[in-house]
This record gives C-alpha cells, structure tokens and sequence, in this order.
C-alpha cells in the first residue's frame, strides 16, 4: 500500500513540474501531508481548501522543536493530501507567523475555515483539536502556547 502510494505523489509531483518552465521547476524534492489528525478532519479540510475556503492552518510550535523540524517558509511546496493519503493538490506557503494561542485574531480564524469561520469557534475548535495533539508529546494547551501560523494558496490542481 505504501509503495502505491508513493508512485501515486511522484506522479502527481511529476505532473505539477510539467506545468512549469524548466528553470523554475524547484529543485527541492517535494513533502506531502494531511491537515488534521484523523482521515475524516483531512478530507474535510481538503474539501475546504480545493474550495477556496481554506487559506491558512497552524499548528503548534512545541511540536516542532520536539521532532526537531524545520518551520515552514514562504515558498515552500507540499503535495496536500486526503484522509486516504491520495494527493489532491499542491499548495504554496504565502506567509508563516509564530502568534501565541490568545493572539490568534479574527481575519486568521477566518481564513483557516473551521465551522462558521469566527474566532470564538476557531478557539474552541483548536482547543480541542491541540487537547488530542499535544499530550502526544507531554505538553497541554495554554492560552500562551506559540503557534505557527501558515498562509497558503493552491498553486496546483487536476
């Protein structure tokens, strides 16, 4: 299944690169991923994001400096993926801000989608949401936990 599914992304990779002059074509090897922690919350934000709905996410920093990767950057590329790991389109990073939790304003939690779209649901929607995550690595949510905020745009879709 695995294997499938990496010639699937290759694929879809290779299909994007094909879109664009050759001097432009990024030389770095793509990254893909789901949003969300389970396959529902994935096709349900993937749905979003093909829309049009769906322009920003974030996620906590803590989990980054555990797993010791790299924040995202403006400019950088991943295949988006659904809750069943197929490939759905290709995003751009436009934007990346570390904000603390409380900081979170009202045009972010717009952008990210989540149930009507206003700040007092995007709060208690990722206060559940980091309630699952973060005791995967021994921390809880706070209100002054930093976040990395990510805007985003599709750059790529069949």
């Amino acid at each position: 299944m695995q294997k499938d599914s990496d010639d699937r992304m290759e694929a879809f990779w290779k299909c994007y690169l094909q879109t664009l002059p050759i001097q432009t074509r990024p030389e770095k090897p793509y990254e893909a991923e789901a949003f969300g922690d389970n396959p529902e919350l994935a096709n349900k934000l993937a749905t979003l994001i093909v829309q049009g709905i769906k322009t920003a996410t974030c996620s906590a920093l803590w989990e980054y400096e555990l797993s010791g990767d790299a924040i995202p950057q403006v400019g950088e590329k991943y295949i988006l993926l659904d809750g069943q790991k197929n490939p759905v389109c290709i995003i751009e990073t436009t934007e990346v801000t570390t904000k603390i939790f409380k900081e979170v304003d009202a045009a972010f939690a717009c952008e990210e989608a989540a149930g009507d779209r206003s700040l007092e649901y995007w709060r208690e929607a990722h206060w559940r949401f980091f309630s699952r995550s973060l005791p995967k690595i021994a921390k809880a949510p706070t209100q002054d936990m930093p976040l990395v905020c990510e805007r985003f745009k599709v750059i790529y879709l069949v």
